[in-house]
């Protein structure tokens, strides 16, 4: 092969084309060369084709000339600009003498249409369609809840039995150097073992199912549904490449069906107690691992989650009020932070506030001891208290509407740090339960006032700024360097919360009501506060920083371990870790463009 083909064929996604087309888009590349300082393209430029750099390091600026990244070999440039509309969003030079590939624009739109591993690393969109979490669309491989549990064809029957009981299992299979021989169920150990008064030394070979019905992985739930109404089984054996992995059950299935939102919303509305409401939400991580098998969309998981958040507080709120009997005034319970935005994952503590009726006493007993039944009882069902104190608990947190509206003001005309944050927090507020207008006309007048408030809106954008995406000089990440989470990077605070915060500011600027992220990004392109390019790039990667986030937490819920925020870079494939790399590039450069005055991009 010429050396264009043998250096591309170590590229993703290049490295996945046959030998022939290799070939052929490696003859389409064209080499050039800058030297150390040259500009490459400009801001605004018409671009011939995507950039491929082979030698040396590229600098690529964004429109007010702050540094984006610093790219290196094997890395593309230009790509977003060019899949587009042709002119480029970015600058690039060359930061030391460097080799360039250049493949033309139209040889890149043949080969996206003509091979799916080179689409789905040139997309900037949103992933595979919405669809349903159908139990029969479902991979068998994602049903399965536990690995491999077997046990060798001359183990004695008691000891199979007992392996049961300890795993909790109701079936085991029986392998040999990890091929599957056969199949033992409790049902076995009834009616051929008990049943028929078996030696319980017996090897568990003499009572198995031999040569079971198997399936492989890559099956759909919809394959087992049909073999077990059609054999009237309840277990079968998953196998690959001849392997024994694993056992889907009828427990297995039901237990997909019945961990849906409405499921766990019902199962709240009629608890009894607190502990019975800890049960249900101690199921969530399982709600999330499931949507995101079935490839929901980021913002529909979130809502699902979100409203079995908001389904607890306000039952939680009827139980309040049935022990403590009728409010000496109107009250209105209030969620903020990512309650609040309808945007909450499998890692989430509780962020609350009262707000009361004018001229009702805060100082009530009442409403201390509401506030506190309520924020208990989420802490209980794993909504743990906020470290902040930004809780109903809190004196300050639970006051009548006119102090609201002071606190509001005194936030706005006299902007601090702690003003910031509170304002950031507090513009994030949605009703649960209560008199929910009480919120309604709260929000709109604090919009007109702080929109109004130059200072305060810089004060904002200053604060929006603190969060910076994970971006190394090198064109790769800035992991953190220490502690348990040393080369992960903290997709929560250095990914989500950077856009939420540009969103906050998008919405003020455009006094614009809705509180939910994506809703913000979608009103401020409708209402011209962001141009529309700069808009769809940054709800694209959006949209990829909160789908990498809730997978992270998903292989985590798999592997049977805690949810949380944190990823590591070198975990993922080439494509997904250079697609992650653009986004934080998008926000970064949305950043620039609202530090910079402007707010827009493209």
């Amino acid at each position: 092969m010429s050396q264009t083909a043998d250096f591309i064929a170590t590229v993703h996604p290049y490295d996945s084309l046959p030998r022939n087309e290799l070939a052929r888009v490696a003859g389409s590349f064209s080499r050039r060369t800058y030297p150390a300082g040259a500009e490459i393209y400009h801001v605004g430029d018409l671009l011939p084709g995507l950039y491929l750099i082979e030698e040396g390091r590229v600098l690529v600026t964004d429109r007010n000339g702050d540094s984006v990244s610093e790219l290196g070999p094997r890395n593309s440039f230009g790509e977003r600009g060019l899949l587009r509309d042709g002119s480029a969003v970015t600058s690039a030079r060359a930061a030391e003498g460097c080799v360039v590939l250049m493949l033309p624009r139209a040889e890149l739109l043949r080969l996206i249409d003509a091979h799916r591993a080179v689409a789905r690393f040139f997309d900037r969109g949103r992933g595979p369609l919405e669809r349903g979490t159908d139990i029969a669309l479902l991979k068998v491989g994602d049903l399965l809840n536990r690995g491999a549990q077997s046990c060798a064809p001359d183990t004695p029957i008691i000891d199979a039995a007992r392996m049961m009981r300890d795993a909790g299992i109701s079936s085991l299979g029986i392998a040999s150097d990890g091929r599957l021989t056969g199949l033992v169920t409790i049902r076995d150990m009834s009616n051929r073992v008990v049943a028929e008064g078996r030696d319980l030394h017996d090897p568990v070979s003499s009572v198995m199912t031999e040569d079971p019905i198997t399936l492989p992985p890559s099956a759909l739930g919809y394959d087992v549904l049909n073999i077990m109404l059609e054999r009237r089984i309840g277990h079968l054996p998953v196998v690959e490449d001849g392997r024994f992995i694993g056992m889907i059950s009828q427990t297995d299935l039901t237990r997909v069906q019945a961990i849906t939102a409405s499921a766990l919303i019902r199962e709240v509305a009629e608890a009894g107690s607190v502990p019975q409401m800890a049960r249900t939400t101690a199921r969530i991580p399982g709600l999330l691992l499931q949507l995101v098998r079935a490839h929901q969309r980021h913002e529909v998981i979130t809502r699902m989650i979100t409203d079995i958040a908001d389904a607890v507080t306000r039952r939680l709120l009827d139980m309040a009020q049935d022990e403590l009997g009728p409010a000496p005034a109107a009250w209105l319970w209030a969620a903020c932070g990512s309650q609040g935005r309808q945007e909450q994952t499998g890692v989430s503590d509780q962020d609350n506030c009262l707000i009361l009726a004018e001229g009702a006493d805060p100082a009530d007993p009442y409403f201390a001891k509401l506030a506190r039944f309520v924020s208990d009882g989420l802490n209980e069902c794993g909504y743990v208290y906020c470290p902040g104190d930004m809780m109903a608990t809190n004196p300050r947190w639970r006051q009548p509407r006119d102090v609201w509206q002071r606190y509001f003001r005194d936030w706005i005309d006299r902007p601090s740090p702690e003003a910031q944050m509170l304002a950031s927090v507090m513009f994030d507020l949605r009703a649960i339960g209560g008199d929910a207008t009480l919120l309604a006309g709260l929000q709109q007048d604090t919009l007109q006032m702080a929109s109004k408030n130059s200072i305060f809106v810089a004060h904002m954008i200053s604060n929006s700024l603190k969060h910076r995406p994970p971006l190394g000089l090198i064109g790769g990440f800035a992991t953190i360097r220490s502690g348990e989470h040393r080369h992960h990077i903290d997709m929560k605070h250095n990914g989500v919360v950077p856009v939420t915060d540009l969103a906050r500011v998008y919405a003020l600027q455009g006094r614009l009501t809705a509180v939910n992220t994506r809703a913000r990004l979608q009103e401020a392109e409708a209402q011209g506060v962001i141009s529309g390019s700069g808009a769809r790039d940054l709800i694209a990667a959006y949209d990829l920083i909160q789908t990498m986030r809730l997978d992270s937490q998903a292989h985590l819920v798999k592997a049977d371990r805690r949810p949380d925020n944190y990823l590591s870079p070198s975990d993922l494939p080439d494509f997904e870790r250079s697609h992650l790399r653009d986004a934080f590039v998008v926000v970064r450069g949305m950043q620039s463009a609202v530090g910079h005055g402007k707010g827009m991009l493209g």
